[in-house]
């Protein structure tokens, strides 16, 4: 009994094999071994991460959050629990370990490897703007100078308007009008508190696909952002499982049905090809 014990204990996943726990050193252990995982998306965001009941949030990132954990899990069920995580926690949430990944609208930037190791992209986005379906005045995205634009708390798109390069892109003048989220901001938009929004256009076309005939897409393009799969830093493992997954979801199929499945009617042109991996750090 005692040498069963000590048996146990030297074993590199010991609270899991001994206690039934979770002692996992990386995230793609813990699905395996444990066949459960935390995985954080928006819960206000139509098409992308909704949640409006006791159920669970619907979306694309929902849908590519689901193929990649069974994937992940070689194609066995996986217990998910869903936790909304805002743009502006992502990083504490993967930090304290609330989360184990984050599939969320989540842009890879340089400042953001600082302290995330993402895999993918999973899809690259073109950043766009979103106004009022009555305005005549904002028909490109020049025309947001001296506009009143959304700054929603813990995304960076607003700076590729309001900013120089290489952080910015236009370097335009506007007001920035604060708000919580992109639920908010399209709450401020309807309501004509600012006069547009502007971040990547699966976003926009969720929220105008939602409330038809009320607002409309400039249609004019001038950034592309990858979103990828948020990862606590140093997670290579996880890391590199993940990118393998997506390339598989390309390969069968996958991706291109979920994007027409939850933007088929909005007219958007789709992403169509598997984007280039990032690499694991």
């Amino acid at each position: 009994m005692l040498g069963a014990a000590f048996a146990c204990a030297a074993m590199v996943v010991t609270l899991a094999a001994c206690q039934g726990g979770g002692a996992y050193s990386t995230v793609v252990e813990k699905i395996r071994g444990a066949k459960r995982v935390v995985v954080g998306t928006k819960w206000d965001q139509p098409s992308l991460g909704l949640k409006t009941g006791p159920g669970d949030p619907q979306g694309f990132d929902v849908d590519v959050a689901r193929y990649v954990v069974k994937a992940l899990a070689g194609g066995e069920d996986v217990q998910i629990t869903w936790r909304e995580s805002p743009s502006s926690t992502r990083e504490a949430l993967l930090q304290n370990g609330s989360v184990d990944m984050i599939f969320a609208t989540y842009a890879i930037t340089e400042a953001r490897k600082r302290h995330v190791t993402f895999g993918g992209p999973y899809v690259l986005v073109e950043q766009d703007t979103m106004v009022r379906a009555d305005n005549t005045t904002i028909r490109k995205v020049t025309d947001l100078r001296h506009k009143r634009i959304c700054l929603a708390e813990g995304s960076n798109s607003y700076r590729r308007i309001v900013d120089p390069p290489p952080d910015g892109k236009l370097d335009l003048p506007a007001e920035l009008v604060p708000a919580r989220n992109y639920s908010e901001c399209v709450s401020k938009l309807a309501s004509g508190r600012l006069d547009a929004v502007s971040t990547q256009s699966l976003i926009l076309a969720g929220f105008a696909e939602a409330e038809p005939g009320r607002f409309k897409l400039l249609n004019d393009p001038f950034f592309q952002e990858k979103w990828g799969v948020g990862l606590k830093m140093g997670d290579t493992a996880t890391c590199e499982a993940v990118n393998r997954a997506i390339i598989e979801m390309w390969r069968d199929g996958t991706a291109t049905r979920l994007l027409h499945k939850w933007f088929g009617r909005t007219g958007l042109k789709l992403p169509s090809s598997l984007p280039r991996a990032e690499g694991c750090p």
